[in-house]
């Protein structure tokens, strides 16, 4: 019914996570209808993604690319203001950016990428532990909290961390119940998130 080009664009949105075939079909019509301004600008910043954004070197959160040989800093790890001795983990930037707008993280993150999941192969190796440790000792954290799913992969990931944390002698603390069990983060209202980062738990 349409022609192959809008064919395609909508087979395109579709892909994206929570963009159904009905959703996409109507941004490509819009884009189509709309003047071609719009749809020029949005090519060009989607095009330009994956030159000018990468990961954070410090906590894997999105960056832009500064200047040739700099590597790239998020806003958050320069933020001078941020108190550098709590140190929320993280799965996804989207869980990151969930808590921000909830406006009651005043330290900084590390963002892990992975959960344990046994049944996808990811195993203790896979999660980048490392990296979190030399984190913890630049910055002299005082405290970590584990903000994973309340999932049965989050919760595992939490604990494991827990355990691997325990000989450095901090404050190692979980999110509060009030988020759904099996949930997202990033789909959690910002009033709950906010209660659950406030009334953390210490593990262990």
């Amino acid at each position: 019914m349409l022609p192959e080009r809008l064919s395609k664009a909508t087979r395109l949105f579709a892909r994206l996570p929570g963009v159904g075939e009905k959703t996409a079909q109507r941004f490509v019509l819009h884009l189509a209808l709309a003047t071609p301004e719009l749809a020029r600008e949005l090519g060009q910043a989607i095009a330009e993604l994956h030159d000018v954004v990468r990961p954070c070197v410090r906590c894997g959160n999105l960056a832009e690319v500064g200047q040739p040989g700099e590597p790239p800093v998020c806003a958050i790890c320069q933020d001078s203001k941020r108190n550098a001795q709590l140190l929320c983990v993280v799965f996804r930037v989207s869980d990151l950016l969930a808590i921000e707008r909830a406006g009651v993280m005043r330290g900084r993150y590390f963002v892990l990428g992975k959960l344990l999941s046994p049944l996808e192969g990811i195993g203790p190796s896979d999660l980048p532990l490392g990296a979190l440790l030399r984190r913890i000792d630049e910055d002299a954290v005082t405290e970590v909290l584990l903000a994973t799913p309340p999932s049965v992969d989050g919760e595992a990931t939490a604990l494991w961390l827990a355990r691997e944390l325990a000989p450095k002698n901090l404050r190692v603390s979980r999110i509060a119940s009030g988020v759904p069990h099996g949930g997202d983060l990033e789909l959690t209202d910002l009033v709950t998130l906010g209660r659950a980062i406030e009334g953390r738990k210490l593990l262990g």
